[in-house]
């Protein structure tokens, strides 16, 4: 190529916006002369280097509150109420208690699946005081505390798990997989992480909207992280500018998977950096870090329309799910750690009995009425008519479309001839 042509094309490059890169002073025709590719912006180098991740620190973990419930740096104290952090704990503890005895409900064959939330609490409780109730939520299937503090009740909770005609999903999905418009939480659904690429289009329409006060959170955990959902989620978020924070619960483990044979590299915050996405990581079990943490996300992406990773570290106590038993892959040593001195039930109480804002006996007074509670609910939910069988076949289609109809006519007359083989008593009439 002739020094004429090279001047020419150096010149209309920098016409359509690309900057011209010299190692030398002056950028001309008698230099080393380059653009800037439009893929990445870089400096040049003359010999080879590998960026290798041992080259990058860490992303440092956030926490304001140790095992003791003492408050290591003052100025990050959020100094929220009594009245906020007594109902902060309660939310804790009435979802433990849940936990254990719906989870021995599956165990009686009352239910047929369950999933706790043990040490991840914080996580819930914690970002759900700092968001607006007005935030649409998208979970995957272990942030009961979110509902919890926005308002779903006990009953809301067991019919949902027992399937039966007040359940607000109308016995169409598993125990566990919560909804309720209400409250913006949208229900969830089995496969993993598909609720993170739902989420970022959500967060781009309200982005849309003329002064829009709302942002998005989805949850996942860190072996979700690895679906190509998620993949897909963090590349929309960033390159469409979507006000989303996108939560991860790391709690070490995938069911049986632990994190250090699920990804490498610097956890699911350090993912952020490579996609053009800030992150934060905090002590999962610190309820006040991720409560400021969270605060600082919903600020930066509804302030900047700019999604944010958040990392939340932390450990599930409990089994996967009523289908696991994790007692075949994590000692038992780990668990009684995890269980009581860096439980996040433990560290809020703690702090409260620092604050002599709780104490022993309200606490077993209020577990004790939790439990009456939440048993009396299991009598009255498993008594109840499972919805209509017809219902099925409605909620999809506005209009009820001419193939789902003829579906509906045959089933009808299939059980108006076969009445003796369905227990018809247990589900709600159509009157």
């Amino acid at each position: 190529m002739s020094l004429i042509r090279n001047v020419k094309l150096i010149r209309k490059l920098t016409v359509k916006g690309y900057k011209c890169f010299s190692t030398s002073v002056n950028c001309n025709a008698n230099s080393a002369e380059s653009v800037v590719f439009p893929g990445a912006t870089a400096p040049f180098v003359v010999k080879p280097e590998l960026s290798l991740p041992s080259n990058n620190d860490p992303i440092p973990i956030y926490r304001i509150m140790d095992r003791n419930g003492q408050i290591l740096e003052s100025s990050q104290d959020p100094n929220l109420s009594k009245e906020i952090v007594t109902k902060m704990f309660r939310d804790m503890v009435l979802l433990n208690t849940m936990d254990k005895i719906l989870y021995e409900s599956q165990r009686q064959g009352r239910i047929s699946f369950y999933m706790t939330n043990s040490g991840e609490e914080a996580s819930h409780v914690g970002s759900a005081a700092a968001l607006s109730n007005n935030d649409l939520v998208y979970a995957q299937y272990r942030e009961a505390g979110v509902l919890v503090w926005r308002g779903f009740t006990i009953s809301d909770f067991i019919d949902q798990c027992y399937g039966n005609s007040d359940d607000q999903g109308k016995g169409r999905q598993m125990p566990v997989h919560y909804g309720s418009k209400k409250l913006n939480f949208v229900t969830i659904s089995s496969p993993l992480a598909t609720q993170t690429s739902q989420a970022v289009g959500a967060a781009y329409a309200l982005k849309r909207r003329p002064n829009n006060d709302r942002c998005v959170v989805t949850y996942f955990g860190e072996g979700a992280a690895s679906e190509g959902d998620a993949h897909a989620a963090f590349n929309f978020a960033a390159t469409l500018s979507c006000p989303v924070i996108l939560f991860c619960r790391n709690n070490g483990f995938a069911i049986s998977t632990p994190s250090d044979e699920q990804y490498k590299g610097d956890g699911i915050a350090g993912r952020g950096v490579g996609y053009g996405i800030p992150a934060i990581r905090v002590d999962g079990t610190d309820i006040f870090a991720v409560y400021n943490a969270t605060k600082i996300a919903r600020d930066y992406v509804l302030k900047d329309n700019k999604p944010i990773v958040f990392e939340a570290m932390a450990y599930r106590i409990g089994h996967h799910s009523t289908s696991d038993d994790s007692t075949a892959y994590r000692p038992a040593e780990d668990l009684e750690v995890w269980n009581t001195v860096e439980s996040p039930i433990t560290k809020l109480k703690n702090y409260l009995n620092n604050r002599g804002w709780w104490n022993e006996d309200e606490e077993n007074d209020f577990v004790k009425q939790t439990r009456k509670q939440i048993l009396s609910q299991i009598s009255l939910s498993e008594k109840k008519l499972k919805p209509n069988w017809r219902e099925m076949f409605t909620d999809v289609y506005c209009e009820m479309p001419r193939n789902i109809k003829d579906q509906l006519a045959e089933m009808e007359d299939h059980v108006s001839r076969h009445k003796e083989h369905y227990p018809l008593a247990n589900f709600k009439s159509d009157n």
